[in-house]
């Protein structure tokens, strides 16, 4: 008996060792805790900085800083804080990872006033109020859950959104799944064909395309740099060296989102957004109309995975990582 037992025990041992040498790697244990203030959820992935869900930053909420399985921030600081090498300081409304449009109901969601040095703009502007937090949970993967309300210059509620993130990653990637629902629960809501929306990411600048420097724009169909501009496409990476280590940021369309799969906005400066309502900028072409209504009472489900992964686009295997991210259940 005791035999039997000391034979069992050696072949789990055999197989522990034998799985630890061969790669396999235990799952990401990811927290989720609200502040003291209730002003954001900081994420830490098994015990070190991931991410931060802040409920306010200029004129809605971000996720920032995002920091990427090197250890690296991975998005643009600026204007959080201090600018990072080589960051402009353009674009105020560019704020880390976020979701906003500029036409809505005729009012405009996504830029915000640049305030002068000791003054206040004394411009009204539209913006997205965190109204609660549905969910928050740790595990495997990380999820904070919200709803919001789209305010325009005079506080009117516009509409409302529910959206929910899961963090998640493992030795070589970390991830932020980002679903967003717009319900048109005050009346019909008018989202207009423009360029300037809708999931957008301001990437770290070395990440920006750099023929010099190594930095380099792809997306799904093989168009790179500034050709990847306003094309559709399942997904846009942008890659770079980061103090010494390629990293890369790729942003995904699931297929379930709405107009999958979506025009991007991508700019060689840093700025990634997906774009489903832009068509006459990106089509080049006034006899096309990408804006939609959400008749009052129903809704429309945007959904997106911002992948943070070592090395650039092919030795990330981008195909296959957007396969697994398009055929799991939701």
């Amino acid at each position: 008996m005791f035999l039997r037992v000391s034979l069992v025990c050696l072949f789990a041992f055999a197989m522990d060792v034998q799985s630890a040498s061969a790669g396999v790697a235990e799952p990401a244990q990811v927290t989720a805790t609200k502040s003291a203030d209730s002003s954001k959820v900081i994420v830490e992935i098994d015990g070190q900085p991931f991410a931060e869900y802040v409920i306010r930053s200029g004129t809605k909420p971000i996720v920032w800083p995002i920091i990427g399985p090197t250890g690296k921030p991975m998005t643009r600081q600026w204007p959080m804080a201090e600018k990072g090498p080589g960051e402009r300081d353009d674009h105020i409304h560019h704020r880390s990872l976020w979701f906003t449009h500029e036409k809505v109901n005729g009012h405009n969601f996504w830029h915000e006033p640049r305030k002068k040095k000791g003054k206040k703009s004394g411009q009204k502007h539209s913006w997205i109020k965190h109204r609660e937090f549905l969910k928050i949970e740790s595990g495997n993967e990380a999820l904070v859950a919200t709803r919001n309300d789209w305010l325009d210059p005079n506080g009117k509620k516009v509409l409302q959104d529910e959206r929910t993130l899961r963090f998640g990653g493992d030795r070589d990637s970390r991830w932020i799944d980002f679903d967003i629902t717009l319900q048109a629960t005050e009346g019909p809501v008018a989202l207009g064909d423009t360029k300037e929306g809708t999931m957008g990411v301001r990437v770290a600048a070395p990440l920006k395309p750099d023929a010099k420097k190594g930095g380099r724009l792809v997306n799904s169909e093989g168009q790179v740099n500034g050709k990847a501009w306003g094309k559709r496409a399942s997904w846009v990476d942008y890659s770079g060296p980061l103090e010494g280590k390629t990293i890369g940021v790729c942003v995904m369309n699931h297929p379930s989102s709405f107009r999958y799969p979506t025009h991007w906005h991508a700019r060689t400066y840093g700025l990634c957004a997906a774009n489903p309502f832009g068509w006459r900028a990106f089509e080049r072409s006034q006899s096309v109309d990408g804006s939609y209504t959400i008749p009052k009472g129903r809704s429309i489900t945007l959904r997106y995975r911002i992948l943070l992964h070592k090395g650039d686009a092919e030795s990330a295997k981008l195909g296959e990582a957007f396969k697994a991210y398009a055929t799991q259940p939701k």
